[in-house]
């Protein structure tokens, strides 16, 4: 048996973004101070750089062991942020989760009034409610102005309902789609835990949410929301809680990927539980994800150990609200209007964050290109490759969206 109270501290990276109403407007200059969330204690006191960005911070973490057992000690420590800027309302974000060996990556957008941020335990730590059962295919609503029938789509946005369905005075907050599942596996999962765990565990928060989009499920009911922030009947959300790095680059990755079976079309409703405090046959079991992917599980083997061997992967005809669609990897050599695009985008962008170098729009994938990629991927924490791959693609889709305010 593991003396756990012998083990020493490990460590755990920072990365605070800070950015003027939103992404699209990197806020430099910006006073940070990163608080010890128990003591108080200012652990350090930094200025953003003109992308809005403080260098990555080195944060003591419980050893990473500790979240890979259920029965261990916490495994993350805790710390409160607080941004200060001449002409805003400062942000506090309270409770940031530093896990070791991973990377906390918290947003924050000064704007007036900004309202504080309380983040609460991870699900596998903190006492939250479990999750009502309901079927795996859901009835259909009739085709209204809202639905998204006859296909599965990625919307660009959800409603969230922060509170169960039926409490009118909760808040509802309109989030990027990608943002809502990094938010939710943020809160779920530990980032630590092995990557084919991870990939199996954002999978189902995936499939679970484009249920919710597909049928229509709260809309069809009469409520003006997409999903709520109750684990009782969705996933567990917090508005403007830290997210992780591991968890964001899978979730670019994955994120037009759902699960069904080869006979039907619509996501399944692909519920889980812990595995410890409530077991559940045919959920996945997240601590028993991890078991098994440090067994050599892949997340598919994962994921039909729980939800049955007919399980597929399937993909998103279309991503709603993203001008053009992946044309496939671009890098040097890459020819034509695809290419012409990312460098026009990129231009837009560079308006804003001007460590990234103008070029000529020419249409030729060039080594400039190329190194203006490779600079919008280190902004962006992105994988530093040079080459437009699919998160990459739509990364500068969704920035570009942002910085000419497309979307309103």
């Amino acid at each position: 048996m593991i003396e756990y109270t012998t083990l020493s501290a490990d460590y755990g990276l920072l990365l605070v973004n800070v950015f003027l109403s939103n992404i699209g407007y990197p806020a430099e200059n910006v006073a940070v101070t990163i608080s010890d969330s128990e003591s108080g204690e200012t652990l350090r006191e930094l200025t953003t750089n003109r992308e809005g960005q403080l260098p990555p911070v080195r944060l003591p973490a419980p050893p990473s062991d500790y979240a890979l057992d259920s029965t261990a000690p916490r495994p993350f420590s805790q710390v409160d942020i607080r941004a200060v800027l001449p002409g805003y309302d400062p942000a506090v974000i309270r409770n940031v989760q530093i896990f070791s060996d991973t990377a906390a990556i918290q947003n924050i957008s000064l704007v007036p009034l900004y309202e504080n941020v309380f983040i609460p335990y991870p699900t596998l730590w903190g006492d939250f409610p479990p999750k009502i059962p309901e079927s795996e295919l859901k009835r259909l609503p009739f085709p209204t102005n809202l639905s998204v029938l006859p296909e599965p789509v990625i919307p660009e946005f959800i409603v969230v309902h922060a509170g169960v369905p039926q409490d009118s005075s909760a808040p509802d907050y309109t989030v990027g789609f990608k943002d809502y599942i990094k938010n939710v596996a943020s809160s779920e999962i530990y980032a630590s835990w092995p990557k084919e765990a991870l990939k199996a565990n954002i999978l189902v928060i995936l499939s679970f949410t484009m249920s919710r989009v597909y049928s229509e499920w709260y809309r069809s009911k009469g409520y003006s929301f997409t999903i709520t922030s109750s684990t009782a009947y969705d996933q567990a959300f917090t508005y403007g809680r830290n997210i992780f790095q591991e968890i964001s680059d899978i979730v670019d990755e994955l994120f037009t990927l759902y699960l069904s079976r080869a006979d039907i079309n619509q996501p399944l409703f692909t519920q889980y539980s812990d595995g410890i405090r409530v077991v559940r046959e045919g959920w996945l079991s997240q601590w028993g994800s991890k078991n098994l992917a440090e067994q050599g599980y892949t997340a598919l083997q994962i994921l039909r150990t729980y939800y049955g061997y007919n399980i597929v992967l399937k993909e998103a005809r279309k991503v709603s609200g993203i001008p053009l669609s992946f044309p496939g990897v671009l890098t040097i050599g890459s020819q034509g209007e695809p290419v012409r695009t990312v460098q026009s985008q990129l231009n837009a962008i560079a308006n804003n964050y001007p460590l990234i170098r103008k070029l000529v729009e020419d249409g030729i994938f060039g080594s400039r290109t190329a190194a203006s990629v490779r600079t919008f991927q280190e902004i962006f924490d992105l994988p530093v490759t040079g080459v437009v791959n699919f998160p990459t693609w739509y990364r500068i889709s969704d920035i570009f969206n942002a910085v000419t305010n497309v979307n309103g």
